[in-house]
């Protein structure tokens, strides 16, 4: 897609869950992407509930918190992908949201895709948090 880089996912860190929480999970999403239905760049879910963050290079599989899963993002691999908007393009709206989970883990197939993840994280949700980083090129 005439993109380079390392495509390393930011640290994360988050505080004080909903009582309850059995689990997290971790999504990046570009609303703005010209695609008519957004693009997904990282999905990782069945963290574990006493994470309290993602540390640099997670999503890429270094120090990814043991027992996580991720699933296909729209570069149709699993992990994370980097901002990649067109040239030119206003800056697009990138959102990172951890979810607070009431289970322990979601039983997905290795295969799922991020809206088949978005599916059961919205059903299991306890709450949300989210960091919004804006990129153009």
């Amino acid at each position: 897609m005439g993109c380079n880089g390392q495509n390393i996912s930011p640290a994360l860190q988050w505080y004080n869950p909903p009582a309850g929480t059995k689990s997290f999970a971790v999504t990046a999403y570009d609303p703005d992407a010209p695609t008519g239905s957004g693009w997904w760049h990282w999905v990782m879910y069945n963290i574990p509930a006493g994470t309290t963050g993602l540390p640099a290079g997670a999503g890429n599989g270094r120090n990814a918190p043991r027992g996580s899963a991720q699933g296909q993002t729209d570069f149709g691999t699993k992990g994370y992908g980097g901002p990649c908007p067109p040239v030119g393009d206003r800056p697009h709206h990138y959102h990172f949201t951890v979810f607070a989970l009431k289970v322990d883990k979601l039983d997905l197939p290795g295969n799922a895709t991020a809206a088949m993840v978005g599916f059961n994280l919205n059903a299991n949700k306890l709450g949300t948090a989210r960091v919004t980083a804006l990129y153009a090129r």
